[in-house]
């Protein structure tokens, strides 16, 4: 699937990880977080270099500094190894395109970094493009004969090569985000956006940030009609109630933020299209519920406004016949 090229991919990625930074530790970089002391992370503001590549000015995606709990000398055999803070930065980069000679660029960044601040840096990149699917390097060396020079190294986390299935195991924000990013095929999307969602809902966060990785699967799993149908018979599937509900309110809340968008486009259009959208979701619902929809059943659904089509989409959740659907069609104005 070929990706909006207005889409700030760098800007959505850190907001992301910025709020869930522990949690994407905890998942790629477990050994370094348990050194962390969690109370002393610290987000720097923004840092501009020159890249000597191309020449332009380029930002730093993310820079937290951080205090860890680092190992001292072995001790004496029976005793307790001691330990002693030490602050660090941890450098984070997404790269949304392959490109040549980028480890050349993380050493540079590395070194202006090491050059301002003069404490230990941990870089780790994250590659979110969908393709090439080889590994890209993760090392930048300098070698001359009788003299390794360099041999710099960063933590690499490619995503279109990790397997989606392999974090369903994890009780971890970013699981649920991330897996949408990783290598997928193409049956397998509309099961992955389900899985996104189950996983998040069980996760029991507050609205904005739970919104904030609904919105980040839908971004980068945007299903086609077929898809959508696909999408929904999933979801038909899943047998706790509640969760199939929490996840049906997670996709209203997609439908409503395009409208959003829609009205910024040209109101007329954008409303209708919105419209139009919820529509759809609501008679596959009640398909899904009760097989089949009357058509003067259907044909009253489709006069109802955008307020009306949502107050329908959340009551149809508790309907359990179909003269439950037509009651409260009959109390509409």
């Amino acid at each position: 699937m070929r990706m909006n090229n207005s889409i700030d991919h760098d800007q959505l990625f850190k907001q992301l990880i910025q709020t869930f930074f522990l949690d994407f530790l905890a998942l790629f970089a477990p050994e370094l977080l348990s050194h962390i002391q969690p109370d002393t992370v610290e987000f720097l503001p923004q840092e501009y270099f020159t890249d000597l590549i191309e020449g332009e000015r380029k930002a730093i995606d993310l820079l937290a500094r951080v205090e860890l709990q680092v190992p001292l000398s072995q001790p004496a055999s029976g005793k307790r190894r001691p330990s002693q803070a030490q602050m660090v930065l941890i450098h984070l980069e997404n790269q949304a395109l392959s490109k040549a000679q980028f480890e050349q660029r993380i050493f540079f960044y590395f070194s202006q970094l090491h050059n301002q601040h003069r404490i230990p840096i941990y870089p780790l990149v994250i590659f979110s493009f969908e393709t090439p699917y080889r590994p890209e390097l993760s090392e930048y060396r300098i070698t001359l004969p009788g003299l390794d020079v360099l041999s710099f190294k960063f933590h690499a986390v490619q995503l279109n090569r990790l397997n989606w299935r392999d974090f369903l195991q994890y009780q971890n924000p970013i699981a649920a985000a991330l897996m949408a990013k990783m290598r997928i095929a193409p049956e397998d999307r509309p099961k992955v956006k389900v899985e996104c969602l189950r996983l998040l809902v069980t996760l029991k966060l507050d609205p904005a940030r739970s919104f904030l990785i609904s919105s980040f699967v839908d971004t980068y799993l945007r299903l086609n009609a077929i898809e959508e149908d696909s999408f929904q018979a999933e979801v038909a599937k899943i047998k706790m109630p509640q969760e199939r509900e929490k996840i049906m309110q997670l996709t209203t809340s997609w439908l409503e933020k395009g409208l959003e968008q829609g009205l910024e486009r040209g109101l007329e259009q954008g409303l209708e299209q919105g419209r139009q959208m919820i529509e759809r979701l609501v008679q596959r619902l009640l398909v899904r519920k009760f097989e089949s929809v009357p058509k003067a059943v259907a044909h009253q659904i489709q006069q109802l406004s955008i307020e009306q089509l949502e107050s329908l989409h959340e009551a149809a959740m508790d309907f359990s016949s179909i003269e439950n659907l037509i009651d409260w069609l009959a109390q509409r104005p």
